[in-house]
């Protein structure tokens, strides 16, 4: 790999035209969370890093509370975008607690599982919130409006996917091993 990583180019890509500090970075990135990665330190490591190799220029500003680095893109870091827009796009690698624990539900059992995943219901409700935010800023964004819309779309459909498959897990569990509804035990038989 060479000294850019996808990572690397997320960054890029969101200090964009106007420029950015990392504090901005993390806030981005909290907005746009379904499709962010990383920890909030990388989003102060990695600026730091790109204006070392030059892909990204570094200026100290006044901030609320202290001074803060506001950073801004190089003709380096422009032209770094450039080559790496146009190289294929490989699909997405999802790393999902979720379908692990349902792979694990003959080990831990159905219940737990089931009860797990349900759980996901806030978490996308919320997301969904986050999602309506981030259109509002969309729109404060003209140079970006278009490319915003397009990814909060993503993220809407993935939202909806997830749903969806969260309805399957709850509804495929509460049935029982194998889709089945769960045979009542010889007691319970006697006792009907």
């Amino acid at each position: 790999m060479g000294e850019l990583s996808a990572f690397s180019h997320r960054v890029l890509a969101l200090v964009g035209r106007g420029g950015a500090g990392a504090h901005d970075l993390v806030r981005m990135a909290r907005r746009g969370r379904i499709h962010a990665y990383g920890a909030a330190s990388q989003y102060y490591a990695e600026p730091k890093r790109l204006a070392g190799l030059g892909y990204l220029a570094a200026r100290r500003e006044p901030g609320r509370t202290r001074e803060r680095t506001h950073y801004t893109l190089t003709e380096k870091g422009l032209e770094a975008l450039r080559a790496w827009a146009g190289e294929p796009t490989p699909f997405p690698r999802i790393d999902n607690e979720g379908v692990t624990r349902v792979m694990a539900a003959d080990l831990v059992g159905e219940e737990p599982v089931r009860a797990s995943i349900s759980a996901l219901r806030a978490e996308i409700a919320e997301l969904e919130s986050r999602l309506d935010e981030a259109e509002a800023v969309a729109e404060e964004l003209p140079h970006r409006r278009r490319y915003l819309r397009l990814n909060l779309r993503l993220a809407r459909r993935l939202l909806a996917a997830h749903l969806e498959w969260v309805e399957d897990v709850e509804r495929e569990l509460a049935s029982g091993p194998d889709g089945a509804v769960p045979n009542p035990s010889r007691a319970e038989r006697v006792d009907a």
